[in-house]
């Protein structure tokens, strides 16, 4: 779950490249970076680890001169962490190509030795991000045009289709010439283009979410489909092409849950709205299986479960309150790398508000339950604030499988729903009730907003995945994501 974002302006574009990945800052915590290039083809870079304000101070920005630019917000989900993984990724070889990637390859290991045996490229660093780079640049390499045309990118890109699975959405500056994006043949990992007038041709963005489209003045265009690449000229004209064979949109349904912005639309799916739907039908489901509840007040956990929890009260003709109190300079706790820092946090991260909950029944309503450290300390918090009752509702079905594309969220061993049932998962998180969202109404909530989608990537739910994954992947995967291996290779590092 990483935030990319490209632009090319008439303008220089490193401030709008910067306001950006402000907005995509909840994609990722851990590392930001942008490349831009001039008029004379010289790139000017600037990338470390932290925050995107942090990295970007004023003297930084001065010196990212040129007219178009990518930038990205790095949530590590394959690779180490550490300023070598952070993003912008560069390669000299052909012309210059700089890359910034939101997803997961499930192959990188198998590219990586073929990289470096058969094609003889080295890579510095074990990312995924540096093997999709230079599997680009070897297959545009490999036409050997001196002044290569829009045809020669989107050839490169059928190529790199045809080696990588997993999910990709990329967004990369190839050095006087422009941009170029493309997003894998299922469309897991969203890809927006928006549009402006320039003076002299039409301006363009593209992102991982379009919420700061309008502030900058560009108008969502359309989605990037699953499978195309779109370049986009230093003249302005932007081109497209299907680059995939059996292209399937396929987005994954989490982005809806919890990852994306609500002011956001992609696939032409409005974040907020499906949302809104997620907490109609989770209280209909309450009414089915409780219609005699002692709900008296529905609080939700800030903040991507306010709009389900305002619908579910609506829904419900209960009280909406919030009874949590937000420290906004405390980062996301699901990205955060390890448990303890977790569950740190989180008292740290929301104060309560004790007359909410005094002699209250409270039904607290999250997006998702994934380990359950949170939902635990915060029915704790709730218990010790004076809650007669404390029921726990999820707008998401239980998560019961590690995902592959791109979420870090856990080993499937530490996912606390993996082995445990409904009535389990709420006696270990102290819960008087738990409610779970029914997938196919997760799925309607989403599908409403777009009939033409038809699936989504759901496989933290149900284990289906739908690109091909190596039983020998799975466990590589299940054992480095356990928090104990993470600290041991922290403490090596």
């Amino acid at each position: 779950m990483c935030g990319i974002v490209g632009i090319l302006s008439e303008t220089h574009v490193a401030s709008s490249i910067y306001e950006s990945l402000l907005m995509l800052q909840h994609r990722g915590q851990d590392a930001a970076g942008m490349v831009v290039c001039d008029q004379n083809g010289r790139l000017h870079s600037r990338k470390s680890m932290g925050y995107v304000r942090d990295v970007f101070q004023q003297r930084h920005m001065n010196k990212l001169e040129g007219h178009y630019g990518i930038g990205h917000v790095r949530y590590p989900t394959s690779g180490g962490s550490g300023k070598d993984f952070a993003q912008p990724m560069y390669v000299n070889s052909p012309y210059g190509i700089s890359l910034a990637h939101n997803g997961n390859l499930t192959n990188s290991k198998a590219l990586a030795r073929e990289l470096f045996h058969a094609e003889m490229r080295h890579l510095n660093t074990d990312s995924d991000s540096e093997v999709l780079l230079n599997i680009f640049a070897h297959e545009l390499a490999k036409q050997r045009a001196i002044l290569p045309s829009t045809e020669h990118f989107f050839q490169a890109v059928k190529k790199t289709h045809s080696r990588c699975h997993g999910a990709y959405a990329v967004v990369t500056l190839i050095t006087g010439f422009g941009l170029l994006a493309f997003r894998d043949p299922k469309g897991i990992r969203p890809l927006v283009i928006g549009e402006r007038e320039g003076k002299n041709h039409k301006e363009y963005i593209i992102a991982s979410e379009n919420a700061s489209f309008s502030a900058l003045g560009f108008q969502t265009l359309r989605d990037v489909g699953p499978g195309e690449a779109v370049f986009i000229d230093l003249n302005g004209q932007l081109h497209s092409e299907q680059c995939a064979d059996n292209p399937e949109p396929m987005p994954c349904l989490f982005e809806y849950v919890y990852l994306a912005r609500p002011d956001a639309t992609l696939d032409q799916i409005s974040v907020y709205k499906a949302r809104m739907r997620m907490g109609k039908k989770l209280a209909n489901k309450i009414m089915r299986i409780n219609p005699n509840h002692d709900i008296d007040v529905v609080i939700p956990i800030p903040d991507s479960s306010t709009t389900a929890a305002l619908q579910v009260a609506t829904e419900l003709n209960i009280p909406y309150r919030d009874g949590f109190v937000k420290n906004r300079y405390i980062g996301r706790t699901f990205i955060m790398p390890y448990q303890e820092e977790r569950k740190k946090s989180v008292r740290r991260k929301l104060n309560i508000l004790d007359l909410e909950f005094q002699g209250k029944n409270v039904l607290l309503v999250d997006d998702s339950i994934v380990r359950g450290t949170t939902s635990q300390k915060i029915i704790e918090m709730a218990k010790e604030a004076g809650a007669n009752k404390v029921y726990f509702s999820s707008a998401a079905p239980p998560v019961k499988f590690q995902n592959l594309y791109g979420i870090d969220m856990a080993a499937t061993s530490e996912l606390i729903a993996s082995n445990k049932t409904e009535e389990e998962v709420a006696e270990a998180i102290g819960a008087d009730w738990l409610i779970y969202q029914d997938l196919e109404d997760l799925i309607a909530s989403a599908q409403e907003g777009n009939p033409s989608i038809k699936k989504f990537e759901i496989s933290i739910f149900n284990g289906e995945y739908p690109t091909p994954i190596s039983k020998e992947y799975l466990q590589d995967l299940e054992a480095s994501r356990q928090d104990s291996n993470k600290l041991s290779r922290e403490r090596l590092s």
